[in-house]
């Protein structure tokens, strides 16, 4: 019984330093409303593959796939955690590899005027295929940084909501 309320009383501790930390952490950077890293973006020449060896290889569950009108794929996710993906893209004659990487934020009009007072080169809001809310930073290295607002009904929201 003592070890079950050591147990307790250690879980209990533990949960109020983390919680403080991340309370302490947050209020450090001066990026509001930016949740987490969400996904990196590859470009792949053989899509079917490259799914396969996410999938299969490395064990990473397939996400969702997004396809065009004509009903080719244009992008899957697989899902490496509850919060976090790989996009794979078909190249299509772009570079190979890393393509961007995605930023989980809560309110993307809110991120692009953050970004756009400090200087940023940040595009304008749309919708994707996805239902995410995306904008764009370019850096001056040519990375895309995609900023992504995920609304209940966004294929991401989805599958971070059916993770166990």
């Amino acid at each position: 019984m003592r070890g079950l309320a050591l147990f307790a009383a250690g879980i209990l501790v533990g949960g109020v330093a983390v919680g403080t930390a991340i309370a302490q952490n947050s209020s450090l950077s001066p990026n509001k409303g930016v949740v987490a890293l969400n996904h990196v973006g590859i470009n792949v020449p053989d899509l079917d593959k490259a799914v396969e060896y996410y999938t299969k290889t490395l064990g990473f569950p397939e996400a969702f796939r997004n396809t065009n009108a004509q009903g080719q794929v244009q992008l899957v996710y697989v899902q490496i955690s509850q919060n976090t993906f790989i996009e794979l893209q078909p190249a299509n004659g772009r570079p190979l590899g890393v393509s961007h990487f995605g930023i989980h934020v809560d309110n993307v009009k809110d991120a692009v005027a953050m970004w756009k007072a400090r200087g940023a080169e940040v595009s304008d809001v749309n919708v994707s295929g996805t239902k995410a809310l995306l904008a764009n930073i370019t850096a001056p290295n040519g990375i895309r940084i995609e900023l992504a607002e995920l609304p209940p009904d966004s294929l991401h929201r989805q599958a971070m909501n059916r993770w166990h």
